[in-house]
């Protein structure tokens, strides 16, 4: 006999199948899951995977540079070389040490918020990160198509498309990772490579121009002392500016991320990956020192020989300032080189925060469980993604200028909170003299976010979109989830084990009680009240069950059980859990399995409005606790005669 599988079928199984592309296919992918332990890359190699999303900036970093500061770009580019060096470097060289296993900055403020409140944060970071992370996609397709658009060979042809070559590019993006996503250390060190290779020629070219016309110099000091009266007006301004640049930091949260790549010592343990930390920040100095040394040189070059209408919207060298360069100073054939290379190093700079959003919200969501089941397969989400990237672009007009304030946003945001992060953590180590320099950075970083986010709304008005569709579909998820069964392991000391073999040679009886008072009268009438409730012989025996709610945010975790005697007579079965409902459906259950007899346990209703009992169970663990309790058994056992029985009087 033949079957045929529905089409609806086929279609829902293919899409759900990206979540073994994930673990396959997307093995290499710059925010993959790690090498296995002891193989890996090495540091130089990982570090072109920083590059795509890093190095890449390059394509729009001078243009933008010059549209913020005109004349003064140089000096304000070193403003952002000296915040890089002193600042973003040797914090994330510091959550190298503190994350090692490429959580970075968000899992360190995670460890130290608890309940709620910490829930909301790293879902509020995360909203930023997906903001940081999308940009980047829309941000590097739409300068990717200037690139493409702007070339002399092909400008008559595709200078009206734009907006459709950025969208066939975020489109393509997508189709490759809903294909599944190879190699791409590999292909990130043959782009990087020829990406630097080529910009070196590029400067190389334009430094001599500059050199060799010593006018060029002369009339750019010139002029800069006439609009601005002196160095320190200079630099009071280049700092005014400074916000507007912050494109050149991104690429510290990636370097971070990619860290499960770097091969480290043979002796590295999980625990403390020692060579692994040490060749990572390694990685983060090495590309922070390139970047720092193209910055500062392609500023020069492009205040210097490029004219500043050019800089302008609808300009030749607006958003390619280093490509106009080649092209004008090289040639078209070197120009149509390097123009590929751009795209291509953008495009694959795109593909590096696509991988980062795959693998960023299941890191974190789905331990809250806030996460729906379907977004823990790929496919789905790269749909997702696409489409808010089609949306994305629209918004802006496939613009890079207009698209900078909300990447700066997003750059800054991580960068700041990670500043925090490294504070905190200096602060517990006891080290003063690095909590006050990591102090100081964090209010540069929070400065320069602060007058971003007023002088560049976009950003935040996208990052708070992406953070309030976050927490709604979070809370929505962690709504639908509500009873399912979240314990993971049960564990019982000698004692709880003893109480339930003995318990276990007559009818298993527990009786559900709040550890709250716990004196000899609290019990004694606990017993008499459910013997009359339930209409209970007196020869039964009962054991009492108190669970103490910890974290009530978390979403799972294991159960650990004490056996304790209380008042020389009772006997009492304490355990923490974040959900008391979930922590007794879970003893029940495992109660069942380890003695092969039906367990049951007895109930008083609770006071107040359902509803209200209801929430209190949503959001702290508590409230209707036995028709919650016997919901929780009712998904994780279908069968009704082996399920433990909830009596409730």
């Amino acid at each position: 006999m033949v079957t045929t599988e529905h089409p609806s079928s086929r279609l829902r199984s293919w899409m759900l199948e990206g979540l073994s592309d994930m673990g396959k296919g997307m093995q290499q992918a710059p925010h993959a899951q790690p090498e296995p332990p002891h193989e890996g890359q090495r540091w130089w190699r990982v570090m072109c995977l920083t590059g795509v999303d890093y190095f890449s900036t390059l394509g729009y970093q001078p243009g933008i540079a010059a549209l913020a500061a005109g004349l003064l770009s140089p000096v304000a580019t070193l403003v952002l070389v000296l915040v890089t060096l002193a600042g973003a470097l040797p914090v994330y060289r510091r959550v190298a040490e503190e994350s090692p296993h490429g959580e970075g900055s968000i899992a360190m403020l995670e460890r130290l918020l608890s309940f709620w409140q910490g829930k909301l944060f790293v879902l509020t970071l995360l909203g930023f990160a997906a903001t940081d992370f999308l940009i980047t996609i829309t941000l590097s397709a739409a300068d990717a198509s200037t690139h493409l658009v702007e070339n002399p060979h092909l400008t008559a042809a595709l200078h009206s498309h734009q907006m459709l070559i950025t969208l066939f590019l975020v489109a393509l993006l997508g189709a490759v990772f809903l294909k599944g996503f190879l190699e791409a250390i590999g292909v990130a060190v043959a782009l990087v490579g020829i990406y630097l290779g080529l910009n070196v020629i590029v400067v190389a070219v334009g430094l001599w121009h500059v050199i060799t016309a010593q006018h060029l110099v002369t009339d750019w000091s010139a002029a800069l002392t006439a609009q601005h009266g002196s160095v320190f007006a200079m630099i009071g301004v280049a700092l005014l500016v400074f916000p507007k640049l912050a494109l050149g930091l991104s690429g510290f949260e990636t370097g971070v991320a990619v860290m499960p790549h770097v091969k480290g010592n043979p002796d590295d343990t999980e625990e403390r990956p020692t060579g692994r930390i040490r060749d990572t920040k390694k990685l983060l100095t090495t590309a922070a020192l390139i970047m720092s040394g193209f910055l500062i040189a392609t500023s020069f070059i492009t205040t210097l020989l490029i004219p500043a209408p050019e800089f302008q919207p609808g300009g030749k060298a607006n958003g390619r300032a280093l490509a106009y360069l080649a092209h004008h100073y090289i040639g078209n054939a070197f120009g149509t080189v390097y123009d590929i290379s751009t795209i291509a190093i953008l495009w694959f700079a795109g593909a590096s925060a696509m991988a980062g959003l795959l693998n960023l919200m299941p890191r974190y969501l789905p331990r809250y469980g806030m996460a729906p089941h379907w977004a823990r397969a790929v496919r789905p989400m790269v749909i997702v993604f696409t489409l808010i990237g089609f949306l994305v672009t629209w918004i802006f007009d496939a613009n890079v200028d207009k698209q900078g304030g909300a990447y700066a946003t997003g750059v800054l945001v991580l960068i700041s909170s990670a500043a925090i992060a490294v504070t905190i953590a200096s602060r517990k180590a006891g080290q003063r003299k690095w909590t006050v320099a990591f102090a100081v950075i964090s209010a540069v970083f929070l400065y320069t976010t602060v007058v971003n986010v007023i002088e560049r709304p976009d950003g935040v008005k996208i990052g708070a979109c992406f953070i309030a569709g976050i927490i709604l579909v979070s809370l929505l998820s962690r709504l639908a989830r509500a009873f399912e069964l979240r314990v993971t392991s049960v564990t019982l000391d000698d004692m709880a084990e003893r109480f339930v073999r003995d318990i276990a040679s007559r009818k298993i009886r527990f009786i559900a009680n709040e550890p709250d008072r716990r004196d000899k009268a609290k019990y004694r009438d606990k017993i008499e009240q459910i013997r009359k409730d339930n209409d209970v012989p007196e020869s039964e025996d009962f054991i009492f069950v108190e669970v103490t709610v910890t974290d009530p945010s978390e979403f799972e975790g294991g159960l650990n059980v004490r056996g304790e005697v209380l008042h020389d007579r009772y006997r009492v079965l304490a355990l923490e859990s974040s959900s008391v409902p979930n922590g007794l459906a879970a003893l029940l259950l495992h109660v069942r399995e380890m003695t092969g007899h039906i367990p049951h346990i007895y109930f008083e209703w609770t006071e107040g409005s359902p509803f209200a009992n209801f929430l209190r169970f949503f959001l702290f663990g508590q409230g209707e606790v036995a028709p919650v309790t016997r919901e929780v058994l009712r998904e994780a056992e279908p069968d009704p005669a082996k399920r433990p029985r909830v009596h409730t009087g």
